[in-house]
């Protein structure tokens, strides 16, 4: 790779880099590679994928001729609109407008152009969504997405290579001109390139800049992707970057402990709930898995996933990971309240009121003790389920700032040549801080769509002669 020339004349090891191999980073080298550009994927870690690999695969995007075909009527008007009113006012709102245009697109390339299976999940709208938006692998993981794209990239013949942790950036003259590698497998080398796109997610797993960012998420055990360190914000910020929204992250409410896989939220969404190990209600579910986490986390350590068999049918029949989870005895059934309080340990007449609460506002159509209204499946009725969870911070939101071809900008809004950022590096859609901002698939929205738009961009700028010129997304 070290003998390559590039055509505009520069001694170059190859056209672009691309830092990180989550969706983000694989989507960006099969832009890039399909612009003609030659990629090089280095990925820190043996095992590729980030937090695409532990998600649920599902992408937001706003009319899409899959959503027509489902009779599903939307388009990004809307979805900005829905996005917005979720996330407040923050700092990334013309990401939020631009991403949303580029949504249907985005879906669409990636089915038909580079077969990854993505399909309109029609039974739940999910946080944030006001209606069915979000385009999922069948079985509803990100391990599938990721298998996908890797499959497309390798068709590129662009290979990840794993164990290749990058350590810094290579800047001359205030441009970006490639990167330092250092490893103890790799050695230590250089890469020299036009482009490099930090595409190495956020730093749910550096808990200084946790403490520095969002301390109120220490409490909260990490079930992110173990490569979320935050080094690529670091290298940006050193170069004068733009930071945005870096007090917002995602969170979840309920991950089956010890088991370790997420309690669906489709289980609250029909009309479960959540109790301390007490037996008490902690608030109004309906802000969200991410918004409700911070709540549980600032009440007790664990909690309860409420909900009956019905809906637990429901769930398993649609979504494998929580199949699994009931078949390894996550989801314990009772036939009562009372066996249910026994399996919390908590006094049975707080189960039983919780539950008599939930019936009275599920028949009469008003609230619940908490101002809950949403019961779509109606009264909880026997047997019921009990799942026994843990609060998590998944993957924070907060990063850079980028213009509409992903180009790292200065506090002044000026690019920083040969720089790009996606995904958890760039400042994300969900808020200025907090956890309640964030609607479902604003994380890998950020992720593929602007790893397609750098992508494209980068190997636009490769063609033109000078990094940091944009190109027309094919």
């Amino acid at each position: 790779m070290s003998d390559r020339r590039s055509d505009v004349g520069e001694d170059v090891d190859v056209d672009v880099v691309v830092v990180g191999a989550g969706g983000g980073g694989l989507t960006a080298a099969i832009a890039a590679a399909e612009g003609g550009a030659s990629v090089a994927l280095l990925e820190k870690l043996e095992r590729w994928g980030g937090n695409t690999f532990v998600s649920t695969g599902s992408i937001p995007a706003a009319g899409t001729r899959y959503q027509k075909a489902a009779g599903i009527e939307d388009d990004p008007e809307r979805m900005t609109a829905d996005l917005l009113r979720q996330s407040g006012a923050h700092d990334a709102e013309h990401l939020v407008r631009f991403l949303a245009e580029e949504s249907a697109s985005l879906v669409e390339w990636l089915v038909e152009r580079h077969a990854v299976d993505l399909r309109i999940i029609t039974d739940y709208k999910h946080v944030g969504h006001s209606v069915q938006r979000l385009h999922a692998p069948p079985d509803r993981r990100g391990e599938s997405l990721v298998k996908d794209l890797t499959a497309a990239a390798k068709r590129l013949d662009v290979d990840v290579v794993t164990g290749n942790p990058v350590r810094e950036l290579l800047v001359e003259d205030g441009r970006v001109v490639g990167v330092r590698v250092a490893g103890d497998r790799a050695g230590t080398y250089e890469l020299r390139a036009h482009a490099v796109v930090l595409a190495a997610n956020g730093f749910g797993n550096n808990k200084e800049m946790i403490a520095r960012w969002i301390p109120e998420s220490l409490r909260a055990q990490y079930f992110g992707a173990e490569g979320s360190t935050g080094e690529a914000i670091a290298w940006a910020d050193q170069l004068g970057a733009r930071l945005l929204n870096m007090g917002a992250f995602q969170g979840y409410a309920a991950v089956a402990y010890p088991h370790g896989s997420i309690v669906s939220w489709t289980s609250v969404e029909k009309g479960g709930f959540l109790l301390s190990p007490d037996g008490l209600r902690m608030g109004d579910e309906s802000v969200g898995y991410s918004g409700f986490a911070p709540v549980v986390a600032g009440v007790a350590e664990e909690s309860w996933v409420v909900f009956d068999t019905r809906v637990r049918d429901f769930i398993a029949g649609n979504e494998p990971e929580f199949a699994e989870l009931v078949e390894a005895g996550g989801v314990k059934e009772a036939a009562t309240p009372e066996e249910a309080a026994a399996i919390i340990g908590c006094p049975p007449e707080r189960f039983a009121e919780a539950v008599a609460d939930q019936q009275r506002a599920a028949e009469s159509g008003g609230a619940d003790a908490t101002g809950r209204t949403d019961f779509p499946m109606g009264p909880l009725t026997a047997p019921y389920c009990v799942v026994r969870s843990v609060p998590a911070l998944f993957h924070t939101q907060g990063g850079v700032d980028v213009d509409r071809a992903s180009r790292v900008l200065t506090e002044a809004g000026e690019p920083i040549p040969g720089l790009y950022a996606v995904g958890g590096v760039a400042g994300g859609l969900s808020g200025r801080s907090g956890a309640r901002g964030y609607s479902s698939g604003n994380g890998l929205l950020s992720a593929v769509g602007l790893g397609r738009v750098a992508g494209a961009a980068a190997a636009g700028a490769v063609a033109a002669g000078a990094a940091g010129l944009g190109r027309r997304l094919p």
